[in-house]
């Protein structure tokens, strides 16, 4: 197949790049200098803006939690206002996939930091972390590890070997959900952590076995949860910083002198952390519990540098969204000669019109996987194939897509073929429909175009982009043995006018 381009420009020595991590309890940004091939930190900045605290159980968001994170990242977008936006990467997590109305959040949190923002699934969340902690800390050839994320609103697992994740596991318990959870009113005791540790241990059991089954020869624990509790660790002198089997019970027995969150006095314990620490340890033991585990080392890195080194391989032959299409090519049996001829032809009206239109390597990158995909759906049945594609490509977990990425994707898989529903833009944010519309224009007439799969090239092949038209100069003898075709593109006007382009089908 093509290879599509890469989704930036190649990286020079002395470029900046940026990548923001908007967690559920902190929002953290990391700033690094691109040199002779390696990323250097020139700046870290993070605030406790327990945004999970504001919400309300129906997927709204308090107006104090809101507040408190359009502050935060206006702060971090006077920050990073010279660095391109190609070379920043803002990824939103648990709190904001659990809002019902998440573009009510993001419009204003993006014109806050000046920069787009995305929303990533658990497990892409999780994928992240672990590339993260695997740079920071590279692994011994050969070895499995564990890593644990302890975040604000989930709690993601993984197990992996070198730098690439195994298994990935995203549990709806974070620090600040399990704490509101389990010690409503701020309220203390063993009968409430008792039952709190019943219900999340029940949660494990979903994954805990396959993960026991795998195994591992080294777990480690990263954020801002796991570098508390093994601060706490060696403030009371039970290790010199690790989370231990042994340590652990006596860390909890000392927090629950306390009756209430706010009494918790515990050696070591940051005075911003103490309203959250009984959640973090108690998802903790429910784990060391769960998955039998005796010792885990505290990392340094976290998600936001997952980030950044995942930026690196976007910009590289290494971008994982090419292995995740690939791989969905394969398991739902994809013809790839017919996918080829369609990318190819995409491919050869995109450079025709990405001038005029204006799309960028990322529209192009966008096509490319979409022409891959856009008979994903024929797997489940030949009637409305592209409503089932668009199915599958939005509600899967697709490694390295963020959820604005694969709704974009379906988008335009749904709208490849047939007529094109009102609705079906809906999800995106107001910055990718045009570009999502034009890339489905360009998906459609390539479609059309082999239709009969006719492995025979088209001899010539013009588009005309002006404003929203678009004017396609074809080979008249060409078209004219293909009747069927040419009544197709004389009906796609009408289709296409669902797209909001006006098209004009013309032969030479």
């Amino acid at each position: 197949m093509p290879v599509p381009p890469q989704s930036a420009p190649a990286l020079k020595d002395g470029d900046l790049l940026a990548a923001i991590d908007i967690g559920s309890n902190s929002f953290h940004m990391i700033v690094a200098r691109y040199t002779l091939g390696q990323l250097r930190v020139v700046d870290r900045l993070r605030e406790t803006v327990r945004m999970a605290d504001g919400l309300d159980g129906k997927g709204g968001l308090n107006d104090a939690a809101r507040e408190r994170a359009l502050q935060c990242l206006a702060r971090f977008g006077q920050r990073i206002r010279d660095i391109p936006a190609t070379r920043v990467r803002a990824l939103a997590t648990n709190t904001v996939r659990q809002l019902s109305a998440p573009q009510e959040f993001l419009a204003p949190a993006e014109a806050a930091l000046g920069k787009p923002i995305e929303v990533v699934s658990g497990r892409e969340e999780a994928r992240l972390i672990y590339l993260g902690v695997a740079n920071a800390q590279p692994p011994k050839p050969g070895q499995l590890r564990l890593v644990i994320d302890i975040g604000g609103g989930s709690t993601e697992f993984i197990i992996g070997r070198g730098f690439e994740p195994i298994e990935r596991e995203s549990l709806q318990a974070g620090c600040i959900a399990s704490t509101r959870r389990f010690f409503p009113n701020g309220k203390l005791s063993r009968k409430r952590w008792k039952d709190g540790l019943t219900e999340i241990s029940a949660e494990f059991q979903q994954f805990s076995q396959r993960y026991r089954a795998l195994g591992w020869q080294e777990a480690l624990g990263s954020s801002g949860t796991h570098k508390a509790i093994g601060e706490i660790c060696a403030a009371m002198k039970l290790t010199k910083g690790a989370i231990t089997a042994e340590a652990l019970p006596q860390l909890r027995d000392r927090l629950l002198q306390a009756e209430r969150i706010q009494d918790i006095d515990l050696p070591g314990l940051e005075k911003e952390r103490r309203p959250i620490i009984a959640g973090g340890v108690l998802v903790l033991e429910a784990a060391f519990n769960a998955l039998g585990l005796q010792r885990l080392i505290v990392s340094k890195a976290a998600m936001r540098e997952g980030i950044l080194y995942d930026m690196l391989g976007r910009r590289s032959d290494k971008d994982p969204r090419d292995a995740s299409v690939a791989a969905l090519t394969e398991r739902y049996g994809i013809d790839e000669i017919q996918a080829a001829r369609v990318e190819a032809t995409a491919m050869r009206l995109f450079e025709q019109v990405e001038d005029a239109w204006k799309l960028d390597d990322d529209a192009a990158r966008m096509l490319c996987w979409a022409a891959r995909l856009h008979e994903i759906g024929l797997a489940i049945a030949h009637s409305q194939y592209h409503v089932h594609g668009a199915y599958l490509l939005e509600n899967s977990d697709i490694s390295g897509f963020s959820r604005q990425e694969q709704q974009m994707l379906a988008a335009i898989v749904r709208t490849h073929r047939r007529n094109v529903p009102k609705t079906a833009f809906d999800a995106l944010p107001d910055r990718l429909l045009l570009r999502a519309k034009r890339t489905a224009a360009l998906l459609r007439l390539a479609v059309l175009l082999h239709r009969s799969h006719d492995p025979d090239p088209i001899p010539k092949l013009e588009l005309e982009a002006r404003g929203d038209s678009l004017r396609l100069v074809i080979s008249k003898k060409w078209i004219d043995a293909r009747p069927l075709l040419r009544a197709d593109l004389l009906g796609e006007p009408e289709d296409m006018d669902g797209l909001g382009i006006a098209f004009k089908p013309f032969a030479d």
